[in-house]
């Protein structure tokens, strides 16, 4: 196990090379007067563009252009985004933990309620509670995420007041900049437990209710479906009969046998929704005016901020890189006839 991690980890600069190149050549699509736009950090900078393309090569020979994007990379420097005012890095440093913080709360029912309920349906087949579950994936599967999140917000902020948007109330935002509240992690709620401030780690959680919802409730659909699939295929082997014949208690069989070997697709799933998490809370923030990195992305995207579009799109790269690893990873901890030579 240790060898194929190591191997995976050295494979990993050749996939964001990939990943770069890729962008880098897209890039190659607009002029390089609006790629000379990502460097402008302010308006006195405006007449300045012929200077930008010549500093930046930007009208040179992509590969040379690569070369030089790839020299301030590794000095920190991707851009200026003109969407809030900063370096791009800046700016993915300070947002990263809001959305982890989304995607950590939202990740847990969605693997947690998805396997259950699929688990649930599976073993009463084609009962009350398999219809149910079956209906309810279907509907989370069906409908579009701004959809949900709007009639959320509607019903749920509009109509009761209950649940605003944003990540803390007014008068919290301004406490925490009054009081000398410290951050030690960027996840408001564990902040504000670690400063002993527990009306303002309700406050945070009572704001990820609406956005987390929204976005479990889209994701864990498939989860469902592909954990009821996987663990009606994995009882009907020859193994689990032969548990059942050896006398094992049903749960044991279901549990120990049956449902860890079923898990397997499910971890595969697992990791494209964590993709699809950090690619979700790009609508999921907007709507609910979270102000994490898929906020900012969208906000750039409006505003034609090609450095903040391009510092998104390599953040997420990373994402999807480190998430398939984390998958190969879980294979063979779930199953341990799973061994990588």
């Amino acid at each position: 196990m240790f060898t194929f991690i190591l191997r995976r980890l050295t494979m990993l600069p050749l996939v964001f090379f990939g990943v770069t190149v890729i962008i880098v050549l897209l890039m190659q699509l607009l002029t390089p007067s609006q790629r000379a736009a990502a460097y402008i950090r302010s308006e006195n900078q405006a007449n300045q563009i012929p200077e930008i393309i010549r500093q930046y090569r930007l009208d040179s020979p992509w590969y040379i252009q690569y070369g030089a994007w790839l020299g301030r990379l590794a000095d920190g420097d991707l851009g200026y985004s003109r969407t809030t005012n900063e370096p791009v890095l800046t700016t993915l440093i300070k947002r990263f933990p809001t959305t982890a913080e989304l995607a950590f709360f939202a990740i847990l029912p969605v693997i947690g309620v998805g396997v259950w309920l699929g688990t649930a349906a599976a073993l009463n087949r084609d009962g009350p509670i398999d219809q149910a579950v079956r209906v309810l994936s279907i509907f989370g599967w069906s409908i579009p995420t701004f959809v949900l999140g709007i009639w959320l917000l509607v019903i749920f902020y509009g109509l009761l007041g209950w649940f605003e948007p944003g990540r803390l109330s007014t008068q919290y935002n301004i406490d925490i900049v009054t009081s000398g509240f410290q951050r030690f992690t960027g996840f408001m709620v564990l902040d504000a437990v670690l400063n002993g401030r527990f009306d303002i780690a309700l406050d945070a959680a009572r704001h990820l209710v609406l956005p987390v919802i929204t976005l479990a409730t889209v994701q864990s659909a498939q989860i469902m479906r592909v954990m009821r699939s996987s663990l009606l295929d994995a009882l009907s082997e020859d193994y689990v009969r032969t548990a059942r014949a050896k006398g094992l208690a049903q749960h044991i069989v279901n549990n120990k046998h049956a449902r860890r070997n079923a898990l397997i697709p499910v971890i595969t799933l697992s990791g494209f929704v964590l993709i699809g998490l950090i690619n979700g809370v790009v609508i999921t923030e907007t709507i609910f005016n979270y102000p994490g990195l898929g906020q900012w992305a969208a906000q750039a995207a409006l505003n034609l901020d090609y450095a903040s579009v391009l510092g998104f799109a390599i953040f997420t790269g990373i994402a999807v890189v480190t998430a398939n690893l984390l998958v190969d990873v879980l294979y063979g901890v779930v199953d341990p006839r799973i061994r990588y030579d």
